[in-house]
């Protein structure tokens, strides 16, 4: 019946069915799930119209706090198996995903190390909105340099002679970057990994944007990575400024982009759960993601003051 909504309730050995009259209407549906098994607590949630939001429940035994959030996939409708059940005489199936204790990304959200971590609102860039924000700033930018750098070569190939719009000074130039051995480290440019890493890198931060949800080995791919650019971008930061001794533009604007890449899409996969982690490690996560990212770019602002003192003072 249309606007009419009704409950439900669900234990862990039985399925939830509803009469085939709640198909035309907003369906409201709660259930309990135990914490632990034997059952020493329970969870509370509440479903209606598609979306499952977790409360908060207590362990009695240990007194910790967890919550699980999940989402409705299944159909409730006159046409799904009719099934019959101890004390009830008709109804549908409701198909519930992902599992207890299971997130978004299917990584835990429950369990031993469940703390406060848990509980809290994720950070804004942690959650899917935010996410694809972070990525899609970075990458953009990230992308800016890689192409202008690509640009920069492709002109040395056709025109050796050419002087880049980064050639500032015998400190600061890209043309001789460009024709050092590490600049061409497996073999052809390095600026051609930048434009298949931020292509997808973008692609992804637009299909989160299109509400798109990735299981957890999908952002454990992304985070090792997004880790192996970072370190790539180190070990080029080591080389221009204490090995060949001259910066280039472009490329300090992609290592300004990885590091919050890096440090922020850690942390949005350690609140998750999506990298196993204590409750204390998510917190620090959380919490010191932006002292750490100011801090990584205060020592490569550091490290080139210094080492080209000479022209700056």
């Amino acid at each position: 019946m249309a606007g009419d909504a009704r409950s439900a309730s669900l234990q862990p050995d039985s399925l939830l069915t509803l009469p085939q009259s709640c198909a035309a209407g907003p369906v409201a549906v709660r259930w309990t799930l135990p914490m632990v098994w034997p059952p020493v607590g329970h969870r509370s949630f509440s479903h209606t119209a598609g979306q499952i939001n977790g409360i908060a429940g207590r362990n009695p035994g240990t007194g910790s706090r967890r919550r699980t959030v999940g989402s409705y996939h299944g159909p409730v409708n006159s046409r799904a198996a009719q099934t019959s059940h101890p004390g009830s005489d008709h109804g549908d199936d409701v198909d519930l995903e992902p599992g207890i204790g299971s997130g978004e990304d299917g990584a835990p959200t429950g369990g031993a190390d469940a703390g406060t971590a848990d509980d809290r609102r994720p950070s804004w860039y942690a959650r899917p909105s935010g996410t694809a924000w972070m990525l899609l700033v970075t990458g953009l930018i990230g992308m800016y340099g890689t192409v202008a750098l690509v640009a920069e070569r492709v002109m040395l190939w056709n025109d050796p002679s050419h002087i880049t719009s980064c050639d500032i000074n015998p400190w600061v130039s890209c043309g001789q970057v460009m024709k050092t051995w590490q600049s061409q480290l497996f073999g052809f440019p390095n600026q051609f990994i930048g434009l298949v890493a931020f292509s997808i890198i973008i692609t992804i931060a637009m299909a989160l944007f299109a509400g798109a949800r990735f299981r957890r080995w999908y952002w454990v791919g992304m985070n090792i990575g997004v880790f192996l650019g970072f370190a790539f971008c180190v070990w080029l930061w080591s080389q221009a400024v204490y090995e060949i001794n001259i910066l280039c533009l472009y490329c300090m604007v992609v290592w300004a982009m990885m590091i919050p890449m890096f440090v922020l899409l850690t942390s949005r996969n350690l609140q998750h759960g999506v990298i196993p982690a204590p409750a204390g490690v998510r917190t620090f996560a959380a919490e010191w993601s932006w002292p750490i990212i100011a801090l990584l770019y205060v020592g490569v602002l550091a490290s080139i003051m210094l080492r080209f003192s000479t022209a700056f003072f």
